[in-house]
């Protein structure tokens, strides 16, 4: 045991019958030098008390007065429930410690006591923080500060918020020099770029590293559905498992039912309490829900009234519900990192396995599912390293910089470069932004309204009126919600909605499905896409339900890896077995090294199927440049499909050499003239514009409505385009374009590999592996219970071709 460590401290851990973990006693031994330090520990293992206890043990004697450590989580709920368990040693040992929540829950009166009277340690979320750091008196404010503790530093670190609280992790550092970072995970795929993320000079070499024990290994089974051996071939929504599910759940205290995404929660939901004749007390907790609604359901998972809780990523974080005995990942999990993530919240003890039943909802996830299992119980992680910051972010900061006093640009840049994020961005780049906010920049800088900051005669910058400062604190974050956009003909007929992310991929003359009518897609008019009965029987894009996450390149690997070794597929249901077998039978087998391309005529039409594996995102991109390239060829492209690991397109005409179609080429100019014509951009321009404050969401007694953003938004886009093409929220919608919904790095990386691995399988019918594929393009057709059955005849006729070829 530390010597660090007090009698009191040591008398309270024996009563509660714990011995400090290695782990807590490094960081005591960390805070005791002075050392920032990264911990990853699994969940369960006390990672928050080793975060805190040099913070309690700092202020035992009750002599510090003014802020002394500041937590930040990425979840409101995340420091109420820390706040919650601070309580308890800071009563246990009657310690003079007050520690209190800050949040926009946060009352006005309460906000203005923290503000004269600081509390010893403040939990609070990443856009609080930049808003207590916009006042004048923000540097005597934190100048008592000793500690910053980032908690779930993985769900930060990579995004825009992170951004946001690296550049406030940074000033805070000019307030109180001597600051010391805790980051917090259990999670971390990459130890030296988080651990730079978090330190102070932007330098991995800054902090110092504590890793615990892995732990139990935990319990990871799949669960399949209770069909009488039948197994979907496609879909993600999992719902044939229903009946499954809910046996599991009655043989359980408590169980977090674990969903992908918000439909497939509300759908989930309502399949289970059909099939739930004993009543069972089930609830509902997704982030489109009211926050007294995802209240009312935590107390009553706290209070052991609930048997179980059908929740997405609103649930994924270190909440500590300790009751939970399982939980069950619904659809494939498509991170390994999120998995664990997710199985870490049953038990939440270290010393005990965690429970966890992976239910895939087709054949595929099948397989993604058994790759999972196996990489958790090996303890792999995945995901990418932090990406570099984004200029949106980095403009919202120099406005919070300036509203709290004059501030050198010359400073601010050398600030800025000593947090990971941009220790790498230019001069040229940093100027740019500061020349936005400073007056719009050249093609904005005739508008007053533009006109934020003046210079003095020392070159300092500094807000131009306290309006303008009032205003812009109304404004800060970097959420902006991707809305649900409605569908009208010119004549005003309301077909329906779909999601904005799906809308920004169409160019007009594309064809979806919409409501059961095929619909074509005109144009979009400020909120509303434009569209008309379309010709034809097939779509040539299939409405997608919103941005699904994509499988990662670790998770890809490890499936590819099952498909190519038959030793491994003992573990498989049969009815997969046999699928695979037939596959290898009559073409072959994607194997890790190559890039299988099938193509056979079906229906009247040409078919390719292609097996990148690189991800939904990935592959919706490279259908919209291979359609572009076969119309330009003269092949007559006439639709294609993706999921997560692979792709169809079919044509009027025979395809060609596949060499030449999936060569390099293919990311060229199609790729600019698609992202030209497509509203993606000026989707994303609107979120960049927001972000960096040159369109306002809030105004003080109004809030700014959505058709009156989109309108700003696109006027401002084509202006810019237009007058000053170098403007930099373009070039950072531009790079946001890339880094996200379109995945382009990660298909121009396949591409690149694949040269000379190309395998062209030519058949005479469709494939066993190409069968789910195929059942997507009609599936958006399916209304009502026929849903099923129809997806079951159509898979049963196209196997039926496999097997004959």
């Amino acid at each position: 045991m530390s010597e660090h460590l007090p009698q009191r401290f040591k008398d309270w851990f024996s009563r509660q019958g714990w011995s400090p973990r290695p782990h807590q006693i490094a960081m005591l031994d960390a805070a005791h030098q002075g050392k920032s330090t990264l911990l990853i520990a699994p969940t369960g293992g006390g990672k928050t008390l080793a975060g805190f206890l040099p913070s309690l043990i700092d202020l035992a004697d009750g002599t510090y007065s003014g802020l002394h450590t500041l937590y930040v989580s990425p979840l409101k709920a995340l420091s109420t429930n820390i706040a919650e368990s601070l309580s308890r040693p800071i009563t246990d040992m009657h310690l003079p410690v007050r520690a209190e929540v800050r949040s926009g829950d946060t009352s006005g009166a309460r906000r203005k006591r923290q503000q004269k009277n600081p509390p010893h340690i403040l939990l609070t979320t990443p856009e609080s923080l930049a808003l207590l750091l916009s006042y004048p008196d923000a540097a005597k404010y934190f100048s008592t500060l000793r500690v910053l503790i980032i908690d779930e530093v993985h769900a930060l670190a990579g995004t825009k918020r992170g951004d946001q609280l690296a550049l406030c992790a940074r000033r805070l550092h000019l307030f109180s020099p001597e600051l010391r970072v805790n980051g917090l995970s259990a999670t971390v795929a990459h130890p030296s770029a988080m651990a730079a993320w978090v330190s102070p000079t932007g330098k991995a070499s800054g902090v110092h590293l504590v890793k615990a024990d892995a732990g139990v290994r935990p319990e990871v089974h799949v669960l399949l559905p209770d069909t009488h051996g039948y197994l979907p071939w496609a879909g993600r929504m999992g719902l044939g498992s229903a009946t499954a599910i809910l046996t599991e759940i009655a043989h359980a205290h408590l169980t977090i039912v674990f969903v992908n995404s918000r439909a497939q929660a509300e759908l989930l939901f309502q399949a289970l309490w059909k099939e739930n004749g004993d009543n069972l007390p089930i609830g509902l907790h997704h982030g489109s829900l009211d926050a007294a609604h995802r209240t009312k359901v935590e107390e009553a998972m706290a209070q052991g009234t609930l048997r179980a809780v059908v929740a997405t990523s609103s649930l994924d974080l270190g909440l500590d519900w300790g009751a939970v005995d399982q939980i069950i990942q619904v659809g494939a999990p498509k991170q390994i990192s999120r998995l664990t993530q997710r199985i870490g919240r049953a038990n939440h003890r270290m010393d005990e396995p965690s429970r966890a039943l992976l239910a895939p909802a087709n054949r595929f996830e099948v397989l993604e599912c058994e790759a999972a299992r196996k990489a958790v119980l090996r303890h792999e992680l995945d995901g990418e390293p932090p990406r570099a910051g984004a200029l949106d972010v980095l403009a919202q900061h120099v406005m919070v910089t300036a509203c709290a006093g004059p501030f050198s640009p010359d400073a601010l840049y050398e600030e800025i470069r000593l947090c990971a994020p941009y220790s790498q961005i230019t001069r040229t780049d940093f100027d740019k932004v500061i020349r936005f906010v400073e007056d719009g920049g050249y093609a904005l800088q005739a508008y007053e309204r533009h006109q934020r900051l003046v210079r003095d005669s020392t070159g300092h910058l500094c807000v131009r009126t306290e309006r303008m400062i009032r205003q812009f604190r109304m404004n800060i974050g970097t959420i902006v919600d991707t809305p649900m956009l409605r569908v009208k003909s010119r004549r005003g007929k309301t077909f329906g909605e779909i999601d904005e992310y799906f809308a920004s991929m169409l160019v007009p003359g594309d064809t979806f499905f919409l409501g059961g009518e095929l619909l074509e897609f005109l144009g979009l008019h400020e909120t509303t896409v434009q569209a008309t009965r379309g010709r034809g029987k097939e779509p040539r894009v299939p409405v997608y339900g919103g941005n699904q996450l994509s499988i990662s390149p670790g998770l890809a690997r490890h499936v590819r890896e099952i498909l190519h070794e038959p030793s491994a597929w003992g573990v498989l249901p049969r009815p997969v077995q046999d699928w695979l077998a037939l596959q290898a039978k009559r073409s072959r087998l994607p194997a890790p090294d190559n890039f299988l391309v099938e193509t056979f005529p079906h229906k009247g039409w040409h078919y390719i199927v292609a097996y990148p594996f690189e991800g939904r995102n990935a592959h919706q991109t490279l259908g919209l440049l291979l359609t572009k390239m076969l119309e330009e060829s003269g092949k007559g492209p006439l639709g294609f499909v993706a999921n997560d690991y692979m792709i169809a397109c079919w044509c009027v005409h025979p395809t060609g050499s596949m060499a030449e179609l999936f060569s390099q080429d293919l990311m060229q100019g199609n790729l600019t003239d698609w992202l030209a014509e497509s509203a993606m951009l000026r989707r994303t321009f609107r979120d960049v514009a927001i972000i960096a404050g040159l369109i306002e969401r809030n105004y003080p007694g109004r809030e700014k409505n959505r058709r009156q953003m989109t309108v700003s938004s696109d006027l401002l886009y084509d202006v810019l385009r237009k007058y000053d093409p170098d403007h930099i929220l373009l070039q950072a919608t531009w790079r946001q374009a890339q880094e996200g919904l379109t995945d382009l790095k990660r298909l121009s990386d396949m591409l690149a590999r694949i040269q000379g691995r190309i395998e062209h399988v030519s058949l005479s019918h469709v494939s066993p592996l190409a069968v789910p594929v195929l059942l997507e393009q009609g599936k958006e057709k399916i209304r009502g219970g026929e849903g099923e059955d129809y997806l079951l005849t159509e898979a049963d006729k196209l196997y039926a071709l496999a097997e004959k070829a």
